[in-house]
This record gives structure tokens, C-alpha cells and sequence, in this order.
């Protein structure tokens, strides 16, 4: 399928789905399949566009798991709550969903799974039926508990499946913050999420939000009850689970870089996003030139 024919796709789904009543639906499956999973990580972005920060942290996560055949969902908010849709629109980064998710499954079929598959130097290559499933979901909810909710009353998953989030620390601190549950401004409405569902939540040491100590740091407060008169519960830190990122030498990837690589410096987009995706937004013009830094994620 061509680029603009699979853009015309998602446009024509969009559409759809912002027509029906439906608060969240899968659009797409790679590849088609109706398996059913115990797990299902779940990777909530703007993909505006997607990274290879997107791609290292989804990898990692199936990667972890012991499960056979895990199932990813790539999570797409019609509604957020912080950020502009500006400057892809929602059938370009739909269109590029799908390209990352053939691109995520093919750098998976070649990786190793384990630091002594990789040290032995021997070839790798994982079966095709071990390969995860990976969705491409919509929803209208812009807030994260809510659009946990959505995907659990959907239809679209058995009713027991757990979902593991894959977020940034960046996420985890809006997660835990109060002015996103109005009116009562508690952590109350996370209680029914971090009964059945876990986070898996990638460090960003030497952002904004401190470095290593002060990350390990936000969950030890909640451990230990700092919290509790906001309505958090110390047993929460059993279902969170922090995890290194990029090393201090690594290059910062990020999709507002990619995004201003594209007109400064489009070599860059080799270490910026993976290749299908790449090809996608140096042929289709999905961020022309006066719009590249508009939009922060």
C-alpha cells in the first residue's frame, strides 16, 4: 500500500470513529490477528511523530516479558488534555503508527532478547508467531485514567487483561498530580486502575524532573505514605515499576528533534526515527517547513 493510500485509510477510519458514540476502538491490528493475550502494554503518545525513543521503550517492555505472544496497543488521545494537534494531523500520525509498528516487529525479529544472546555473537532471529500483535487505538478520552477505562470496557479485550502502561517519569508525575481530578483534586480516581493494572515507567535522569535519586526518590515518598492525605496508597509502588533509559552519552531523541531535523538537518533522522517512518515524513510533507516547532511533546 502506498503512503497517501494508507493516509486515505486512517482518514476514512477517523472519521468513523469520530462519528460513533465509541469513547475508544482499535483501528488496525499488525498483522491481522484475533489472539488473545494476558497482557497488554499499552504505549499512549502523541506520535507526532514516532521515535526511536518510542521504539527503544516499547521494545524493551516486550522484551521483558515471559509471557508468549504479547500484544502492544500504540494509543492515539483525538483529545489531549496538555498538547495541540498541530502540526501532523491525526491521519498522518496514524499512518505513521502503523509504519512504526512493522518497524517495531522487524527491529524485534533481529534483536536479542538477552544481553547473553547478543555477547555470544551468534545470529538471532525471532520466529514470526513470537512476534507480538500491535494495535492502533483511538480514543476521545484525554486523561489517562479515563482512557484506561475506556480500552477495559471496550469490548475489544477479555475483560480480565492486564494492562502494563508504558510511560516516561515525565508521565508518571502528571499521572500523580492532583489537578487532573476535578473536583475533588484527590488521587482517589486511581484507585480502580492500580488494582488490576501495572506501569512500567522509564527514567529521564537529567531532565526537568532531577536525576536518578530524585526519580527513585518520587516513588520511596509514596512508599512511604508522604501521600496518603491525597488519597495515594503505599501498596501503589508494587505496581510501578521504574526503569533505566538512555545512557548520560546517548543523543536526546525526541519527537519535537525529529521534527526540527527535518528541515535543519534531515541526515539526523537516521538516529531520530526508525526507517519506514522516516520515509513517510520526508515524502509526504506531513510537517511543512513553518510549522516544524509548533507543537511540543
Amino acid at each position: 500500500m502506498s503512503f497517501q493510500n494508507l493516509r486515505t485509510q486512517y482518514s476514512t477510519l477517523l472519521k468513523q470513529f469520530l462519528k460513533s458514540t465509541k469513547e475508544f476502538d482499535v483501528l488496525t491490528t499488525i498483522p491481522p490477528d484475533h489472539s488473545a493475550s494476558e497482557t497488554l502494554y499499552v504505549l499512549d503518545s502523541s506520535f507526532n511523530p514516532p521515535t526511536l525513543a518510542h521504539l527503544r521503550i516499547a521494545s524493551t517492555a516486550l522484551q521483558s516479558t515471559p509471557k508468549p505472544r504479547p500484544r502492544l496497543l500504540l494509543l492515539l488521545a483525538t483529545q489531549n488534555a496538555d498538547k495541540p494537534s498541530k502540526p501532523a494531523s491525526f491521519e498522518d500520525r496514524l499512518a505513521m503508527m502503523e509504519l512504526f509498528a512493522r518497524d517495531l516487529r522487524t527491529h524485534l525479529a533481529i534483536t536479542p532478547a538477552s544481553t547473553n544472546a547478543a555477547a555470544s555473537g551468534l545470529e538471532y532471529e525471532l520466529p514470526v508467531e513470537a512476534l507480538p500483535l500491535i494495535d492502533i487505538g483511538v480514543t476521545k478520552k484525554p486523561y489517562f485514567v479515563d482512557k484506561a477505562a475506556a480500552i477495559e470496557s471496550s469490548g475489544r479485550y477479555p475483560g480480565a487483561l492486564e494492562q502494563v502502561h508504558l510511560t516516561g517519569f515525565d508521565t508518571l508525575v502528571r499521572i500523580f498530580d492532583t489537578k487532573y481530578y476535578p473536583p475533588h483534586h484527590t488521587l482517589a480516581p486511581l484507585v480502580p486502575f492500580l488494582e488490576k493494572h501495572r506501569l512500567r515507567v522509564t527514567m529521564r535522569p537529567g531532565d526537568a524532573w532531577g536525576e536518578r535519586e530524585e526519580q527513585v526518590a518520587f516513588l520511596e515518598a509514596l512508599a512511604r505514605g508522604d501521600r496518603d492525605a491525597e488519597g495515594a496508597r503505599r501498596e501503589w509502588v508494587q505496581r510501578i515499576q521504574l526503569v533505566e533509559g538512555r545512557k548520560p552519552t546517548d543523543p536526546h531523541v525526541s519527537s519535537t528533534r525529529a521534527r526540527e531535523a527535518l528541515h535543519s538537518a534531515p541526515k539526523d533522522l537516521d538516529w531520530l526515527v526508525p526507517d519506514l517512518v522516516k520515509q513517510y515524513i520526508l515524502s509526504e510533507r506531513a510537517y511543512p517547513s513553518d510549522g516544524a516547532g509548533t507543537a511540543k511533546v
